[in-house]
């Protein structure tokens, strides 16, 4: 029985392969005829491309150009205190392990008089901060909060056991 089924599947694919062989193809083969009677054409001559000539990048040491640029007047006045550096005792707070560049004033909240400020931290959360809180890797603490913007001063490194204050503006994100 088996023998027999695979005898007539044998079969079957003969008579399929037979039917495919029509020699109804002339209009293809009068296409082809003409394509090859066609006079060939001349291929052009590969370009001669300049020579590349290498750029050196030599602004690495400056400021990047992604960076917001610090005012460099309200530097030199909040430099001039050389006693300025983060206090090492303080505990550190949830936003201060988080970049500045991921945190985004998102809103406001005003209660009883008093502004909160209300920053996604980059990864979805939203946090409610007051004057005096803290944001950021460089001990960046709010100073001032509006209803479009917030104010930080952040204290950053300028050599070996030497730190100045940068202040910074995070404005209110506007929905695009």
């Amino acid at each position: 029985m088996i023998i027999k089924l695979r005898q007539l599947q044998c079969l079957a694919m003969v008579f399929l392969l037979a039917s495919c062989s029509s020699p109804e193809y002339s209009d293809l083969d009068g296409f082809m005829a003409q394509v090859r009677a066609e006079p060939r054409g001349v291929i052009a001559p590969i370009p001669i491309f300049k020579t590349y000539q290498a750029f050196r990048y030599n602004a690495a040491s400056m400021r990047s150009p992604f960076e917001v640029p610090v005012k460099i007047r309200e530097i030199a006045n909040l430099s001039m205190s050389s006693n300025v550096k983060p206090n090492a005792k303080r505990t550190k707070e949830l936003l201060e392990t988080f970049n500045i560049e991921a945190i985004l004033m998102v809103g406001t909240l005003e209660r009883g008089g008093t502004v909160w400020a209300l920053v996604d931290d980059g990864t979805g959360s939203i946090h409610q901060v007051l004057d005096g809180n803290f944001l950021g890797k460089n001990h960046g603490r709010i100073v001032d909060i509006r209803h479009d913007s917030m104010a930080l001063i952040e204290i950053i490194a300028n050599g070996p056991d030497s730190w100045i204050e940068r202040p910074r503006t995070l404005k209110l994100k506007e929905d695009s």
